[in-house]
């Protein structure tokens, strides 16, 4: 029966599935039992639940008492979005039986999936109990504290599979800890866990994390190492991009930085963060014909990027490019868009171009965002001072004084306003 089964199996692998399925069928009649539910699993793999579904019921009357039964049962109602159904399968599997275990456990799953983190909890610790020393168990329940979030409960059980050197076929231990050791603010704890977790086999979005991890810990050629192995890995893994241009930048490789991000934009030209970062770095290496282009660029993609605009207007009003900033500002104004870093940028604008009143409006409207801004306080003063409005300049120069009382500049400019 064991070569009829694997005749079965190569069939459907291969591709021909009807024909595969038909001569599986033809063997549920010559089959024992033990045969049959090796049939109801492969039928439960391949996702024919019914015809599954059949074999078990036929075996459950015959084996009222089989746990193992109970739980191919529940398998299927779960699959079949039946989970009421599945919880009384597993109920009925007594606490003497092998199966129990197993049974515990996934109705730890079933709770968990509700949102009955507390049931879930107590299923699992109850398992503990009975069988202190099952792997399994200890990573039920770490990844359980882990997945709801409380990462310090998860550490101790990771921590143990480690230090009792576990095998585990399907969890990286010390991936799994590497990222508890993250949420729990124990950074180089994590860089280890995250080495090791990595020479047992390479994960993408573990990589990731060991650069970020590198990176916070601002041990930046290590993080540029990795992201670096990463991209050569994948290449289409986009968000690699903007963080190894910043760990280029940290590092002073400038021109590296920009050529990353300029990569990263020829994969995917709409990422509007890297398109926002190459600019920033456009500007220190001086490529400043860049610099627009990208900034209108992501503020095409989203109207209400905020860092953008501030960015773009800050640009234009370097350059003294005036009636850019005005339109540019007052298009986002029209789209409801607005930062308080808006109305003085359009304030010292319109300044400039002899639009005084407009310009005074913008600056009382931002004053209450910015008069704790010693900058702001300062333009606004000898703004007013143009204007001729010299008691107001005193107020905000007085403000600036209560700020930073060794202003020695804003101090002389008072004295010579009140004639002293």
């Amino acid at each position: 029966m064991d070569e009829k089964l694997f005749n079965a199996i190569q069939l459907v692998e291969n591709g021909d599935i009807n024909e595969g399925l038909q001569y599986l069928h033809s063997l549920i009649e010559l089959a024992n039992h033990e045969e049959k539910l090796m049939i109801a699993d492969l039928y439960l793999q391949w996702g024919f639940l019914d015809e599954a579904k059949e074999i078990v019921n036929e075996l459950l009357e015959l084996y009222p008492d089989e746990g193992q039964l109970y739980i191919y049962a529940a398998e299927i109602a779960i699959e079949q979005d039946y989970e009421g159904d599945a919880l009384d399968y597993l109920e009925e599997i007594k606490e003497n039986d092998p199966a129990y275990l197993q049974a515990l456990i996934l109705m730890a799953d079933m709770f968990q999936m509700q949102g009955l983190d507390e049931a879930a909890e107590q299923k699992l610790l109850k398992a503990k109990r009975l069988a202190p020393e099952e792997v399994l168990i200890d990573l039920g329940l770490g990844q359980f504290y882990s997945d709801i979030g409380e990462y310090q409960k998860a550490i101790p059980f990771f921590q143990k599979l480690i230090d009792t050197n576990a095998e585990i076929d399907h969890a990286n231990v010390h991936l799994l800890l590497a990222d508890a050791f993250v949420h729990t603010g124990h950074f180089e704890e994590a860089l280890v866990s995250y080495e090791k977790g990595l020479m047992d086999k390479i994960e993408i979005n573990a990589l990731f994390n060991y650069g970020l991890m590198a990176y916070q810990l601002e041990r930046y050629e290590l993080a540029a190492s990795k992201w670096n192995e990463l991209k050569l890995m994948d290449p289409d893994y986009v968000p690699v991009y903007l963080y190894l241009a910043k760990a280029y930048e940290q590092i002073g490789a400038l021109n590296e930085s920009y050529q990353t991000a300029g990569e990263g934009l020829q994969i995917d030209p709409e990422y509007k963060e890297l398109l926002v970062y190459a600019a920033k770095i456009a500007i220190k290496i001086q490529k400043t014909e860049d610099v627009a282009t990208k900034l209108l660029k992501a503020i095409e993609i989203d109207s209400g990027f905020i860092e953008a605009i501030q960015l773009l207007s800050s640009y234009y009003l370097f350059h003294e490019q005036y009636d850019e900033v005005v339109n540019l500002l007052e298009k986002v104004a029209e789209a409801d868009e607005y930062d308080p870093q808006f109305d003085w940028d359009l304030a010292v604008a319109k300044n400039n171009l002899d639009r005084y009143k407009d310009a005074l409006n913008h600056y009382e409207n931002a004053y209450t965002s910015f008069k704790d801004n010693i900058q702001f306080l300062q333009d606004f003063g000898y703004f007013l001072l143009e204007d001729g409005n010299l008691e107001k300049a005193k107020d905000m120069f007085v403000r600036i004084l209560e700020i930073d009382p060794q202003s020695v500049e804003i101090e002389e400019e008072l004295l010579r306003l009140e004639g002293k």
